[in-house]
């Protein structure tokens, strides 16, 4: 779907008339019915991250529990807002020892910082497909800024009368910027667990009635 189109104008300038290409951007107006109050769908959504592991392979995982709202204004996308919030002892990545000690004291010490959150500050329209979400990353006591461009996907009905919206995405952070900073290091050099994560986002929201 395009979501917006561009237009150009004719000014004035110095007495001569001069024609430019405007940042203006016209809502597409099918846009317009997707305003509206929507809820993430964890059973249809996926909230991932990738770290590199001794320096040749990359671990995957994600979190299994999580609620988030999102605010959609298809005529005016800097009106959206987005809020999650995550529950970090529901980190999986497949191997149960590593799961534990990801929920320890040495990565997100869950026990004490049960949840990790998001609420955006800013959000906005980068091309015809593509939103840009700014907001405040909250991991235990550390907040810092977090931008993450995400795709729209579309909007349809389901099979049970849900209006949906989807959305995919990604960021890269790095996880000492937020207090975590455990490692080890590798007798051939280099560390156990890279600085940077990629974060991604799968994300299908329902429209509340």
């Amino acid at each position: 779907m395009a979501l917006f189109h561009r237009k150009r104008s004719t000014t004035a300038d110095a007495g001569r008339a001069t024609t430019r290409a405007t940042a203006v951007l016209e809502a597409d107006p099918a846009l317009a019915a997707l305003t509206g109050d929507y809820t993430i769908d964890p059973a249809h959504s996926r909230i991932g991250f990738t770290v590199r592991h001794a320096m040749v392979t990359n671990v995957r995982g994600s979190f299994g529990a999580y609620e988030g709202r999102l605010h959609l204004d298809g005529s005016d996308p800097a009106r959206s807002t987005a809020a999650l919030d995550v529950e970090t002892a529901s980190v999986d990545t497949g191997i149960a020892d590593r799961d534990a000690h990801l929920r320890g004291t040495d990565f997100f010490d869950s026990d004490a910082f049960p949840l990790m959150t998001f609420r955006s500050t800013a959000a906005g329209q980068v091309d015809a497909g593509t939103y840009r979400v700014t907001g405040d990353l909250t991991i235990k006591d550390v907040t810092r800024p977090l931008t993450v461009d995400l795709e729209f996907q579309g909007a349809a009905t389901d099979v049970y009368g849900a209006e949906r919206v989807g959305f995919e995405g990604s960021a890269e952070i790095l996880r000492s910027d937020w207090g975590l900073t455990w490692n080890a290091a590798l007798e051939a050099g280099g560390v156990m667990v890279s600085d940077k994560v990629r974060l991604t986002f799968d994300i299908s929201a329902v429209k509340a009635a």
